[in-house]
């Protein structure tokens, strides 16, 4: 497992590659990347601002990947997040999965990107023409992490 929180920029093949260098019983990569678009619903923007909690952010990310692990059969994880001011076309984010098969590969990726989206602590302010302002958590994020939750969970919180 390799989670990284960095303030420089992010080069998705080179991480993907080092998650499998030298493996020859990984079967799948699946890796995802978060670009950072130049536009928020209708507003153009010129850069986000991301912050977190040293420490806390990586001991967080580190528990939600122990918990993919315990999902799925999961041989190798990547997970880098970027602080600080990202320019629209930087990478944001990049986790890897890999796996002896795809589904695990695939799955465990996406239960990762539905936690960072939405309960990681990292907080995210946007600039555009108008000013500053935070990001709030959207209810479709929400509501995609939320389906990984327990079935006894989900319904006690429904």
């Amino acid at each position: 497992m390799t989670v990284r929180i960095v303030e420089t920029a992010i080069d998705p093949a080179a991480e993907a590659a080092a998650l499998s260098r030298g493996r020859t019983d990984i079967g799948a990569v699946v890796a995802f990347s978060g670009i950072c678009r130049d536009s928020e619903g209708d507003e153009k923007i010129s850069a986000l601002t991301l912050e977190h909690y040293p420490g806390m952010a990586e001991a967080e990310i580190a528990r939600h990947v122990e918990e993919a692990e315990a999902r799925w059969p999961l041989l190798g994880v990547r997970v880098v997040h970027r602080v600080g001011r990202i320019l629209p076309g930087e990478t944001i984010v990049f986790v890897a999965c890999a796996s002896k098969h795809r589904r695990a590969a695939f799955e465990a990726a996406e239960f990762l990107m539905d936690y960072l989206k939405t309960r990681a602590p990292f907080w995210k302010k946007v600039e555009a023409a108008s000013g500053t302002a935070w990001v709030e958590a959207h209810e479709k994020d929400d509501a995609a992490a939320a389906r990984w939750k327990p079935a006894s969970k989900r319904d006690a919180a429904e």
